[in-house]
């Protein structure tokens, strides 16, 4: 099997976890298989490095200055290595095998990345190269970066690359729990999650895998995320499954717009959950909420508009607080699924922008970490699906 196994800082903070690195590597390399290391910088050697310039610099000095922690954790690594009889080689920005390169917009250069990649692969039967995670090479010979997070995205790119099997994340968590176990009692590991579930809970804070690295797998190249006592590469921790498509997707069936008013609301403890909870009772699925102060809207299937306004008036009725509810139908919902979207600055007004120049009436627009879905009258439905994919 074929894998590339990257160690995060904390996994390689001191000599003994550089050794107990070098001891899983070296089962596994012992056990036949291909191993290809990413390395991070050791502990927090970056971010030590990071607060060290207080003076001004350049682009070209500050990469040049930050690198360092990963330069010196491939070299202790290799080291630790070839203590163990592995045959090794560390790989940095300027070496001839170095794989990682960007184009002159500092965005990674596809081809020539791949193409190297495979060079380096060529050879994993008989060595094991330690990569520096996070740092490129220029088109011009200078170190640049990939950015918060991109040693993970330099793993999974490698692993794509280099037609690996596996990708292993080694970090200091037991892969992916199901809640910070510092705050809540009984959490536990996941054994699977999607990378679509994975990517949204990491652009909401959750650092397991940073999201960037995830735009790179692909459905048959498995991600496992373990933590660095575990001392296996090849087992146990969270696998990662699937791979997130940019998708322009519009719902085949009209949906019905299901707005409670009331005085507050968003004020008033309980009442999203007793409106929800009466849907729910009844087998009325939702498929999606937006609320205002005063306000909020359920949109569910057109076919149960009638049964579910009968529902919601009931509630109406019986709170105080709540006033009256309105039914808009058909309605259309555009979603638009993509892993780079939060790191687009002004993607929102790029979606909007064309749909109002083409005087459709956007009815809601709800927006989550990964994904865009945008409310229409069901007349407009074509166009504006024409007009979304146009910009995807």
């Amino acid at each position: 099997m074929r894998v590339v196994a990257k160690f995060g800082g904390t996994s390689l903070g001191s000599g003994d976890r550089i050794n107990r690195a070098a001891d899983s590597i070296a089962a596994a390399v012992e056990g036949g298989h291909e191993i290809a290391v990413v390395a991070s910088a050791m502990g927090s050697t970056t971010d030590d490095l990071l607060d060290e310039i207080t003076f001004e610099t350049g682009d070209a000095d500050r990469a040049q200055i930050v690198s360092m922690g990963e330069r010196t954790s491939v070299r202790m690594l290799k080291a630790a290595l070839s203590a163990r009889g592995i045959d090794s080689i560390f790989l940095e920005p300027g070496k001839d095998q170095w794989p990682v390169v960007t184009d002159e917009f500092g965005e990674v250069d596809v081809e020539e990345t791949q193409k190297r990649a495979l060079e380096v692969a060529d050879d994993l039967e008989n060595t094991v190269p330690v990569l520096t995670g996070f740092l490129a090479e220029g088109p011009d010979g200078s170190i640049t970066t990939l950015g918060r997070g991109g040693s993970d995205t330099t793993a999974v790119m490698m692993g794509k690359y280099m037609d690996a099997d596996e990708v292993v994340i080694v970090t200091d968590v037991e892969g992916v729990m199901t809640g910070d176990p510092n705050v809540v009692e009984g959490a536990r590991n996941v054994g699977e999650i999607s990378v679509d579930e994975l990517r949204n809970l990491s652009f909401r804070g959750a650092e397991v895998v940073a999201p960037s690295a995830l735009s790179y797998k692909e459905g048959d190249l498995d991600v496992r995320v373990v933590h660095y006592q575990h001392g296996d590469l090849l087992s146990g921790g969270t696998s990662i499954e699937g791979e997130f498509k940019n998708l322009v997707d519009l719902r085949e069936k009209p949906l019905a717009c299901m707005t409670v008013a009331g005085r507050a609301i968003r004020n008033q403890p309980g009442v999203f959950h007793h409106l929800s909870e009466s849907l729910s009772e009844n087998e009325i699925n939702i498929d999606a909420v937006a609320s205002g102060m005063d306000t909020v809207t359920f949109y569910i299937d057109e076919d149960e508009a009638e049964r579910a306004e009968n529902i919601l008036h009931r509630e109406v009725i019986a709170r105080d607080e709540l006033s009256s509810v309105t039914v808009d139908s058909p309605i259309a919902v555009i979603r638009v699924t993509g892993g780079e979207l939060p790191n687009q600055p002004g993607i929102i007004s790029e979606i909007v922008n064309p749909i109002a120049d083409a005087r459709i009436h956007l009815q809601d627009i709800i927006t989550s970490a990964t994904s865009v879905a945008l409310f229409v009258e069901w007349d407009d439905r074509e166009e504006t699906l024409e007009l979304t994919q146009d910009l995807f």
